[in-house]
């Protein structure tokens, strides 16, 4: 069997990854852990290289992945932090967008499942694939957009087996591409971003919930860069944050942690983690202005109101006073 080897978030930043290839053995397969693209400046370039990688290449989709496709099926707007023009607006856009929404959300084999996020305490490995087939047959065929439309959304953010198809793949792909935190009986919290010591009394890593079902098998993931990088004996997290200036990280996937190779590449900091932060207080800060101007918009509305009701009852009076004198 060829080396094995599993890398964290690419988000576009293609001169780490080529730096990165180029100390991996070149006969080695490449486990990606998903979000191939976006926030970096060269997503294009990245989504190329990793396709003529070809089966060298096993990639799962994380959640921008998904945005790119929702935006290229017309189904979801564009972010203003989204490096993805380059791809929409390529020659090849179409053959493109087509190997992604290819991808499986999940992966398992050599006795390690790979995902881009997270998985659900209730889920065990081979539910994990079952599902994940499910949400791909979708993507893969004819009405993909359609069912993408369908597929953004908070809810439901518990696992249930009498889901309906539609919110049973909703529940899927949110815990495989967005899930960070849940509580002990597998309730997805979409709030937290910050790392593993942001937990509370209810909320706890999606990992550290006791019983977690795909416990006996190692899991691999990204998506969590405040989180960094994970080691333990059944575990590997791999966002180390390359796009905010972290290190792109591979590990050669073994059967005992004496075994992996820890492999990473420093990177340049293309995105302040900062920034976001301070948009989203921007946006706060504009929304709270708006309502403020709603509110005296509509209190000087009622004003208006109260005072013509005042005028018309003093006009009223007024008038009923000259009647009662002229009689």
């Amino acid at each position: 069997m060829r080396d094995i080897y599993a890398i964290g978030d690419l988000q576009g930043c293609q001169t780490s990854f080529e730096e990165l290839l180029a100390r991996l053995p070149q006969d080695s397969d490449l486990w990606l852990a998903g979000d191939l693209v976006n926030r970096g400046p060269r997503s294009l370039d990245t989504l190329r290289q990793v396709i003529a990688l070809g089966d060298r290449v096993t990639a799962v989709l994380g959640n921008h992945d998904l945005h790119l496709l929702a935006v290229a099926a017309g189904v979801r707007q564009a972010h203003g932090s989204d490096t993805i023009d380059d791809i929409l607006n390529a020659p090849d856009r179409d053959a493109l967008i087509d190997w992604v929404r290819r991808q499986p959300l999940a992966h398992f084999a050599h006795g390690h499942l790979m995902v881009h996020a997270g998985v659900l305490p209730q889920w065990d490995a081979a539910q994990v694939i079952s599902l994940a087939r499910d949400v791909q047959t979708q993507l893969r065929g004819p009405n993909w957009q359609t069912f993408l439309s369908r597929m953004f959304g908070n809810q439901p953010d518990q696992w249930h087996e009498n889901l309906n198809d539609e919110d049973r793949q909703r529940l899927t792909i949110n815990a495989l591409t967005r899930m960070r935190f849940c509580t002990v009986d597998g309730r997805i919290d979409f709030k937290i971003k910050e790392g593993a010591d942001a937990a509370t009394d209810e909320l706890r890593p999606w990992f550290d919930v006791p019983g977690r079902r795909t416990g006996e098998v190692t899991v691999v993931f990204g998506h969590w860069s405040a989180l960094g990088l994970l080691m333990r004996e059944r575990l590997l997290g791999l966002d180390t944050g390359c796009v905010w200036g972290g290190k792109l990280t591979a590990v050669k996937l073994a059967d005992t942690p004496a075994r992996r190779e820890l492999i990473q590449i420093a990177c340049a900091q293309i995105r302040d983690p900062f920034a976001s932060a301070d948009d989203r207080r921007r946006d706060r800060i504009k929304k709270a202005d708006k309502a403020a101007e709603a509110e005296k918009v509509e209190q000087f509305e009622k004003a208006g109101k109260a005072e013509k009701v005042d005028k018309a009852d003093k006009r009223e009076t007024s008038e009923k006073a000259a009647r009662r004198k002229g009689a």
